[in-house]
């Protein structure tokens, strides 16, 4: 692999979609100091602070000011990802979405989920236990897997049963017994939609000792999450996680396995995966192709139209991956999942409208060049390494019309790839 290739996937990997001109100042520096660069968040991200927290205002009608609210939420948000210059940040924060996988459909609470996605940011890049003890105190994720419900005289399993399975450990690693015995460790919080706090309420807890995994005490939410990460599966789920997720769908190789298992961090983790050996092509995610696709192209969801926005909103829906709206707390499928032939005709159709709003700049890219040299102009523009025999056959013909030149790069299966 050349060294432009090189550091071409190691952006594609880390952030949402790299621009040429990223890629361009990576080949300069070298993969080392462009990994060194990624991880840097020490300075100010200006991308960000042309995006802030958008500013919820009273709910008076119930249903349709709490449907605007989550809306705003999410449209902020995916202009957040295009805009941000830390990007490493920004796609573990949604990587962080997808693996506790809250949905404003049941949350129902614009305000709510914003907190939830603050809270991943924040801890988005530290240790793994700092989030999960903020995890079992995050309003959102305590409506979404009934928490609020879960008392000493009614026990609710829901949220112990994910936190073991789904979060921290894997399957295989905990008893029904355990569940059993987190899900009393859980009782007594109760969520305050208003303050949009939750506080512990004494009475509802069960503060009688329990034992789990192994381990027996008068354990509250604070004391059941030390008991999960305590255990050696608890770093070795979220490195597998973060390898399915950022280097491939094949099985983690054991060294590296074990040296990402004992980073203090998990920015230490994730740069750990992206420098080692063993990566995989993988599918993009629909909000990754998006939002990859909107940095390449210089449009900002912010300053296209609300119909426009909503037009953005509408292909994700199709497409199966809308920001705030997780199918269940699994979260989003990966791989062959996102390559069926309606989401195929879902990416024509959303590259079709991203094309013709191209700003002219981008145009001039490809039409300054020869008709034949524009597929090769085309591919640095999205950062594919190579175009196919295939795809060249099918972008050649479209080569004097640059929108539509644009449009089949997009949706080519190169481009789907990364």
């Amino acid at each position: 692999m050349a060294d432009r290739e090189r550091v071409a996937h190691l952006l594609r990997r880390a952030t949402f979609g790299p621009t040429a001109e990223e890629v361009d100042a990576a080949e300069s520096r070298g993969e080392a100091a462009t990994l060194d660069a990624l991880f840097d968040t020490s300075g100010t991200d200006a991308g960000a602070a042309r995006t802030p927290l958008p500013k919820l205002g009273p709910v008076v009608n119930e249903q349709s000011d709490r449907a605007a609210q989550i809306r705003t939420v999410g449209a902020w948000w995916l202009d957040r990802m295009v805009q941000a210059d830390h990007q490493v940040h920004e796609k573990l924060t949604f990587f962080w979405h997808g693996h506790w996988a809250t949905s404003a459909d049941k949350v129902k609470s614009g305000p709510l989920m914003l907190a939830q996605q603050q809270t991943l940011f924040r801890t988005a890049l530290g240790d793994f236990a700092t989030q999960v003890h903020a995890m079992l105190r995050d309003p959102a994720l305590i409506l979404w897997l009934d928490g609020q419900k879960n008392t000493g005289k009614a026990p609710n399993e829901n949220l112990a049963r994910e936190l073991m399975e789904l979060f921290t450990l894997g399957v295989g690693h905990y008893t029904e017994q355990d569940v059993r015995e987190g899900a009393r460790a859980l009782t007594g919080w109760v969520v305050d939609q208003k303050s949009g706090t939750a506080t512990l309420n004494p009475k509802r807890h069960d503060d009688k000792p329990k034992t789990i995994l192994g381990r027996t005490g008068t354990f509250d939410a604070d004391g059941f999450a030390d008991v999960l990460l305590s255990q050696p599966a608890a770093p070795e789920f979220i490195a597998r996680r973060l390898w399915l997720r950022y280097c491939s769908d094949a099985d983690i190789p054991p060294e590296v396995l074990a040296e990402a298992s004992s980073a203090p961090t998990t920015a230490a983790m994730l740069r750990t995966l992206l420098a080692a050996d063993g990566h995989a092509e993988l599918v993009k995610q629909p909000v990754e192709w998006l939002v990859g696709a909107l940095r390449q192209l210089q449009l900002r969801p912010a300053d296209l139209t609300d119909a426009q926005r909503k037009q953005l909103t509408n292909a994700l829906t199709q497409l199966g991956q809308v920001p705030l709206r997780p199918p269940s707390v699994g979260g989003w499928p990966a791989g062959a999942a996102w390559l069926t032939t309606a989401a195929t005709q879902a990416r024509i159709k959303l590259a079709q409208t991203l094309a013709a709003r191209a700003p002219q700049p981008i145009l001039d890219r490809l039409t300054a060049a020869p008709p034949a040299q524009r597929p090769p102009v085309l591919a640095r523009l999205l950062v594919v390494d190579k175009f196919t025999d295939r795809t060249l056959a099918a972008l050649t013909p479209a080569a004097n019309d640059a929108r539509r030149l644009l449009t089949l790069g997009l949706a080519s299966p190169e481009y789907a790839i990364t």
